[in-house]
């Protein structure tokens, strides 16, 4: 018997056993594992400020790149999302084409770090980190690769102190938080921020972690816990699986005073847009920018649309100006199969003509 469902006894029941196997068989799988590493690739500690660390990541050979990359990432996850896994590192495919990397970790804010202002993210640990690359190196300027919230920052050191920036990338970085399809922004407009920092002090990862998973609710709170049930029985997918489920739930508290900050100037005010921006007492205008700028955006990006990113175009000073449209979303611009292949050599490419 067929009903208007187009679903028969023996299919259901088909169906039923089928997922009894693949339980079972998850049970063995899960028995079988280890917890999941992250962060393939070797690196070492080169600097420090307090709990912010920069690492330089070593490749399998010597980098042929004169001007090294600094890497800033956003405060919200952990920067190893750009090194994840062998298969899955925008920092191991930049190597491979001999550039020279480094990634500022922020660590995890405490209690003694809620006083933390944007000036300190901007001007003393990603300046800090920059100015050491540049004795280092012997350089006056350094490549600088902002993402999401980093390169928000990035774009304000930069505009700051245009003579240390040689190149700029900007990846998945906000810069018009007032789009229309912006969701995020809308919600963080209705917060009243002074309460919440006043309140609690720093910004509790869980709440921050909620917020995200909420902007997509059938999908990150239920369909990918049905389909995990389809990779049971195979190993090497529920390592990836849990792997991203450790790096999301892998967030660090925010410090207060810099979520004061970032809040009100930029998803409550839009201050790269409307004018005003400041850090440390100093005016952003990003029309200072005037090195060579690569932005690269995700076309499916749910936390940063297309065009919260693109209105750099018209607000930055530099007549060298390229955009990257990728085909995904804002996490798989780092870890997709197609992110592989396309991100690192599309930099690396970029770079490459502005070497001199």
């Amino acid at each position: 018997m067929i009903g208007p469902l187009n679903i028969t006894f023996e299919s259901l029941a088909e169906d039923t056993d089928r997922l009894r196997r693949k339980l079972v068989a998850g049970m063995d799988t899960l028995r079988g594992m280890d917890d999941v590493e992250f962060g393939v690739t070797p690196r070492e500690e080169v600097w420090r400020d307090g709990k912010v660390v920069l690492y330089r990541f070593r490749g399998e050979a010597a980098p042929t790149a004169r001007v090294p990359i600094l890497i800033s990432y956003a405060l919200v996850n952990r920067p190893y999302m750009v090194d994840l896994q062998a298969d899955r590192s925008l920092v191991k495919g930049l190597l491979a084409r001999g550039e020279d990397v480094y990634v500022i970790d922020w660590g995890y804010p405490d209690r003694s770090d809620r006083y933390l202002t944007m000036e300190d993210y901007v001007e003393r640990f990603i300046g800090g980190a920059l100015d050491h690359l540049r004795a280092a190196h012997g350089l006056d300027a350094i490549n600088l690769l902002g993402i999401c919230q980093g390169g928000a920052f990035s774009l304000c050191y930069a505009s700051l102190h245009p003579e240390k920036v040689k190149n700029l990338i900007a990846m998945v970085t906000p810069v018009d938080f007032h789009t229309a399809d912006n969701m995020l922004s809308n919600w963080n407009r209705e917060i009243d921020v002074d309460l919440l920092v006043d309140t609690l002090g720093n910004v509790p990862a869980d709440m921050m972690n909620f917020t995200y998973l909420m902007l997509k609710p059938w999908r990150l709170f239920a369909q990918k816990y049905v389909g995990m049930a389809d990779i049971l029985d195979d190993r090497k997918a529920m390592e990836d699986f849990l792997r991203m489920e450790k790096w999301i739930f892998d967030s660090p508290d925010q410090a207060g005073e810099a979520f004061r900050e970032f809040s009100k100037q930029f998803f409550q005010e839009n201050r790269f847009v409307t004018g005003g921006a400041k850090v440390g007492g100093r005016e952003v205008h990003l029309g200072m920018l005037d090195m060579p700028i690569l932005n690269i955006y995700a076309e499916q990006d749910h936390l940063v649309p297309p065009d919260a990113s693109r209105a750099l175009r018209e607000l930055c000073g530099s007549d060298d100006y390229t955009e990257l449209s990728f085909k995904g979303g804002h996490i798989g611009i780092y870890v997709s199969g197609r992110a592989q292949k396309e991100v690192p050599q599309t930099i690396h490419e970029w770079l490459a003509k502005r070497a001199r």
